[in-house]
């Protein structure tokens, strides 16, 4: 009785056991080859979805297939202009044909090794082919540090070796036309190439560390020479505006003097016509005060005019 219980269960969970191993699942950002005894079969299942396969023969190989994600190495480079620096690179890709993948690279580890040696070696001879400037800027905009320093011989110094005939954009096109069908055989498709930062080596930052500070300090001295400048001319239109104003002034003052007195002169001259002969007693006497005093001797005829209103006053 117990046997005859046993074999249909038995035969219920093998039965459940191999449905269970022949089903396998596929979501959306999964893509599934299935090989049999290591070899593909069958196209690649790229689509979500519940799909099955023969038992314990064959195996499931899951890849990704969203985008992923590669971070080169930093490594110092030389550019055309003979100038070391370090350049750090980062790049997108996806597995666009698994069954390839599957077949040369098998893995992540594997493909990361593989993009390492093709994208690299694409990053270095493009660098090395342009000037620093080529792989730093991309367009000839005016940079902000000219526009405060026109003055010192910048102006042909941009029209020369700060000119951008190619740029860093069309740079990192040219790296992924020599990258990206290297990689399309290993059923990779790079997506985009980014320089992510570029920077002088040690040996070359301290000297464009002390260039720099010398610009700055030469801009510096010319607004300070033009502050300078600016400053003595406000002091000298200072000056020449005071000396003016005082001209006007003192001419205003000797104007108003002179009318004054002439008026009194003019009252003067009315006053004594009233009596020329009392102003002439008074102008005497005020002559008599300066010249008569203890020090001056003074020796005159009697007859003298000077001595006229003595006489009348003795009389």
């Amino acid at each position: 009785m117990k046997s005859k219980i046993f074999l249909p269960v038995v035969f219920i969970i093998v039965i459940f056991a191999i449905l269970f191993s022949s089903a396998y699942v596929v979501d959306e950002t999964e893509q599934v080859v299935v090989t049999q005894f290591g070899r593909v079969v069958g196209k690649p299942r790229q689509l979500p979805g519940l799909y099955f396969k023969i038992p314990f023969i064959q195996n499931t190989n899951y890849f990704p297939k969203n985008l992923l994600s590669w971070d080169g190495d930093p490594g110092q480079i030389p550019t055309n202009d003979k100038t070391y620096i370090w350049v750090d690179t980062f790049a997108r890709w996806k597995i666009l044909d698994p069954v390839s993948f599957f077949q040369t690279v098998n893995n992540r580890i594997s493909a990361l090794g593989r993009l390492d040696d093709i994208i690299d070696p694409a990053v270095r001879n493009l660098i090395t082919s342009y000037r620093l400037i080529e792989t730093v800027r991309k367009s000839n905009r005016v940079l902000d540090t000219f526009e405060d320093a026109d003055t010192i011989d910048f102006e042909k110094r941009k029209g020369s070796i700060y000119n951008i005939s190619v740029g860093r954009k069309k740079i990192i096109n040219k790296i992924m036309v020599q990258a990206r069908p290297k990689l399309e055989g290993f059923g990779i498709k790079l997506m985009d190439v980014k320089i992510k930062r570029i920077n002088y080596v040690e040996e070359v930052r301290q000297t464009v560390y002390a260039r720099m500070i010398a610009e700055r300090k030469q801009i510096a001295e010319k607004f300070r020479s033009e502050g300078k400048g600016e400053a003595s001319k406000i002091r000298g239109d200072k000056e020449r505006e005071l000396q003016k104003i005082e001209s006007e002034a003192y001419k205003i003052a000797q104007k108003i003097k002179g009318k004054a007195d002439a008026k009194a002169t003019l009252t003067y001259a009315e006053a004594y016509n009233l009596d020329p002969e009392l102003y002439s007693f008074i102008k005497t006497l005020d002559i008599y005060n300066e010249s008569f005093d203890k020090t001056n001797s003074l020796i005159l005829s009697t007859d003298s005019e000077f001595l006229k209103y003595f006489k009348g006053y003795s009389r």
